[in-house]
């Protein structure tokens, strides 16, 4: 029997009573949305064994609601409405086990906080990035630094080191929904060899992580949006494109014909949110100039585009669009030539949007919440040409 689990639509959830394992011991768990908008919330969880999805949820600590599903899986994901005020809390039963559970806040009120961060490899201290109290984390890709299976040196299928960041970071997964935008490593499943091996060296398709992570549409890249502070998130593949069309390749296609630009060029032309941030995981300046310059405008038909390239923290400006780098580890920095603030240090994003104000606040944080640059943007700027 397989161990992904499946995404089940809250209407046609089955209470199936059959002779398989109620629960197992939970090793993590994390929070995810499938639609393309917040009516509904993926609640994930991975058991040691194979075991029936057993959740309950409600808006208070009294839950009250109660989904189960009959199939025996590993990996669970089980997909039920998220609240429009208030909390939703939730109970993975466990059996014998302890209960593991949740709470989560809801898209409301008059303040929406939102963190972005990415190349999580080197696993640093981030109590601050918790202490944000954030409503959603929003992920510009390299989660891990491999998924190489030592036991299976083909396997596309290893989500360890993903369940392996979760528990390493259980508090702000448990209590933040995440939607994360791919990097290559998230997809790198044999060692990359001399300069090209024979084979390929990443999973393009991203297998391990789309069965980790439930996103919408194809999930290697989505759009999301919070209609109640009328914003979208929009997650594009892009990572190392400079080794496109070798045994090095990691994403999908970026070319005037490729399905991704022609999706993205639909999604922007036809978005009619306030805010649009789009984020992805290669170097700011080599997408705007990739294709004759082809994405720039595209771009620049939102707010602003956010990338989690190399180990430095950065805010570039073209034109008044605003173009952002963050990263959680230390390494060499790459500086934009439009750079307008550049630091190697590690950081994270936090974005405030406030209910009826037509900017908002981006701050550029190191690890221990300090603003490194904070900016306010906006609507009817030259960064927002589309409205």
């Amino acid at each position: 029997m397989t161990t992904r689990g499946l995404i089940h639509n809250f209407t046609t959830l089955l209470l199936i009573a059959i002779a398989l394992p109620a629960a197992a011991q939970v090793n993590c768990a994390w929070l995810t949305h499938k639609r393309s908008d917040s009516s509904h919330i993926v609640v994930n969880w991975e058991t040691k064994e194979p075991s029936r999805s057993v959740l309950e949820f409600g808006r208070t600590a009294a839950l009250g609601e109660r989904v189960e599903v009959g199939e025996a899986v590993v990996l669970h994901h089980v997909e039920v409405p998220f609240p429009k005020s208030g909390d939703f809390h939730y109970r993975i039963s466990s059996g014998d086990h302890p209960p593991f559970s949740g709470r989560v806040k809801s898209y409301s009120g008059d303040v929406l906080r939102v963190a972005l961060a990415a190349n999580w490899q080197a696993r640093p201290a981030l109590e601050s990035l918790l202490a944000e109290d954030a409503h959603l984390l929003v992920t510009c890709g390299d989660h891990v630094s491999t998924i190489i299976d030592p036991g299976n040196p083909d396997s596309k299928t290893n989500t360890k080191p993903f369940s392996e960041l979760v528990v390493a970071y259980q508090d702000i997964f448990r209590s933040m929904p995440v939607m994360p935008a791919l990097g290559n490593h998230d997809r790198q499943f044999r060692p990359r060899g001399e300069r090209f091996p024979s084979e390929a060296t990443y999973d393009v398709d991203a297998t391990a992580f789309l069965d980790f992570f439930p996103l919408p549409g194809d999930g290697w890249k989505w759009a999301f949006e919070i209609p109640e502070f009328d914003v979208q998130f929009v997650a594009l593949d892009f990572n190392h494109t400079s080794d496109f069309g070798t045994t090095w390749q990691s994403c999908h296609g970026f070319d005037a014909k490729s399905g991704q630009f022609k999706w993205y060029k639909k999604i922007m032309a036809q978005s009619d949110r306030q805010f649009v941030v789009t984020v992805y995981n290669e170097m700011n300046r080599t997408m705007r100039g990739h294709g004759g310059g082809i994405w720039e405008p595209w771009f620049e038909k939102g707010t602003m585009a956010i990338t989690g390239f190399g180990y430095f923290a950065e805010r570039a400006g073209v034109e008044g669009f605003p173009y952002f780098n963050t990263a959680l580890g230390a390494g060499s920095g790459y500086a934009d030539p439009e750079a307008q603030f550049s630091a190697v240090t590690p950081s994270y994003i936090l974005l405030t949007f406030r209910k009826g104000m037509p900017s908002v606040t981006v701050e550029i944080k190191d690890l221990e919440a300090a603003v490194l640059d904070k900016t306010s943007w906006p609507l009817g700027s030259d960064n927002n040409q589309r409205r």
